[in-house]
């Protein structure tokens, strides 16, 4: 099967309904009305001051979170594969004036179309699921970083998805295996959205992100496990705080996101 043309399908597909259906979901409305930061606590920490630092977004779905890195003060560069998500996000670097620039590309082919260097790559949320190769991802973080750059990612917790969709029972291992091909329906801001394709996608260990992260020549400085997911995308979720969403009956007993901090000596 055809990965990437079978997934670059579903992300075209939920970037045209995300881009027109969800301000509330992505934090769009702050966004452009009260000039909020998409991001979160859980990645904006470890960002630090970013002014005047340049920064490689990778797999940035639309660019809202490219777009608030710039207004705290980057100079942004955003990647992601899906033709129809770049496009959204083009537009709206051009309707809030911001000076973000955005690729279309495979994560692996980066190097193949930006050959700049960067203080900081940065990455967050739902992204690594969909790589079948950690080891050369991390090759491409690595080639982009400048010597003492950061790399910084936000991600939702292995441990998540060994669930099945409603949290009822453990129906997927912890380690890769084979790929995960699924049906699904909606999508993760509306389960009732019509929508329906096919994905393929991989489990990915803690071992094994931070096993290429060593294994590229990145030193790992800093991680750290979350009991609650900054999004409400889950089924059965509900908000333990604000902006903090648990799944009911595991409130507190599984790690749901996780970040890191490496850097290029």
């Amino acid at each position: 099967m055809d990965y990437l043309h079978i997934n670059r399908q579903l992300w075209n597909a939920r970037a045209a309904w995300h881009a027109t259906h969800y301000y509330y979901y992505y934090g769009r409305k702050s966004f452009e009305q009260e000039r909020h930061p998409t991001l979160n606590e859980i990645e904006l920490v470890p960002l630090g001051d970013l002014s005047g630092q340049s920064i490689l977004h990778l797999q940035c779905h639309f660019g809202l979170d490219t777009l608030s890195l710039v207004r705290l003060g980057a100079q942004a560069v955003g990647v992601d594969f899906s033709e129809v998500a770049i496009a959204e996000a083009r537009q709206l670097a051009v309707q809030h004036r911001l000076a973000a620039e955005f690729v279309c590309c495979n994560v692996y082919d980066v190097p193949q179309h930006i050959e700049q260097q960067f203080d900081v790559v940065f990455t967050s949320y739902g992204v690594i699921g969909w790589l079948p190769n950690l080891e050369a991802w991390v090759r491409v973080v690595a080639h982009s970083l400048k010597p003492g750059g950061r790399f910084i990612m936000a991600e939702f917790h292995p441990v998540v998805w060994m669930f099945d969709d409603n949290f009822t029972c453990l129906a997927y291992s912890y380690f890769k295996q084979d790929p995960i091909v699924k049906t699904l329906l909606g999508t993760y801001t509306d389960r009732q959205a019509p929508l329906k394709y096919e994905s393929i996608s991989w489990n990915h260990s803690l071992a094994e992100v931070i096993g290429a992260l060593l294994h590229a020549g990145l030193h790992l400085a800093h991680l750290q496990e979350y009991d609650y997911s900054p999004y409400d995308c889950f089924a059965h979720s509900m908000e333990a705080a604000p902006g903090h969403y648990q799944i009911r009956g595991l409130e507190g007993r599984i790690p749901m996101v996780f970040s890191l901090l490496a850097t290029k000596p």
